[in-house]
């Protein structure tokens, strides 16, 4: 009988407990972003009958998450109060990487793993820094090395680390995201450009 008595007091506090965070104690939702598909490059006349696999990007775990980075120093990590991104943002990045080369019209076929291409080549990404630094000026900085993986053959077809800055302009959280944007929108309309340069 004191068994039951103590099973029952130990459901009752986890119940007690589970109601206070349910109940009352939630906090705000967060303001929830997306990442914007570069414009298709200018068109040079060139089409590829190629096809073309997009592997999710790969990152360290500070950049492998639905969080937003923020870097008040060279060392510190911190991350945007009250915002995350719609997905975690390797699968973010693969996303519109893969919109970018279908808008651009200039390969056969574009897709993800998985979706039974018959690939010619891959786009391989590594998310080398994709955060909001608030050092001097405050500043969006996207940097992804890609290598473009003949499948065929499994040569290396190139290979190219690709920068690109935005300042914040503005306050606020959405000011800080619009930077990033901007700062992969360029990033990845390098990305398209460059690939359907070296993809026979």
């Amino acid at each position: 009988m004191a068994s039951f008595r103590l099973v029952g007091g130990v459901l009752a506090t986890l119940l007690l407990v589970s109601g206070c965070v349910n109940l009352g104690g939630s906090s705000d939702p967060l303001d929830t972003f997306e990442l914007t598909a570069p414009p298709p490059p200018a068109d040079d006349g060139r089409k590829s009958r190629s096809q073309l696999l997009i592997t999710e990007p790969t990152a360290l775990k500070s950049l492998d998450s639905d969080r937003i980075v923020i870097k008040p120093t060279s060392s510190a990590i911190e991350y945007l109060a009250g915002s995350q991104w719609a997905d975690r943002l390797p699968r973010i990045v693969q996303a519109r990487l893969v919109e970018a080369f279908q808008l651009s019209g200039r390969v056969g076929g574009v897709g993800r793993p998985g979706e039974g291409l018959a690939i010619d080549y891959q786009i391989i990404a590594d998310i080398r820094a994709f955060e909001v630094r608030l050092e001097g000026d405050d500043r969006a900085v996207v940097e992804l090395f890609v290598r473009v993986l003949n499948d065929r053959n499994g040569v290396v077809a190139g290979s190219r680390l690709f920068s690109q800055t935005a300042p914040v302009n503005g306050t606020g959280n959405r000011a800080f995201v619009n930077a990033l944007d901007r700062a992969f929108v360029g990033a990845a309309g390098e990305i398209v450009s460059w690939a359907l340069s070296v993809i026979r």
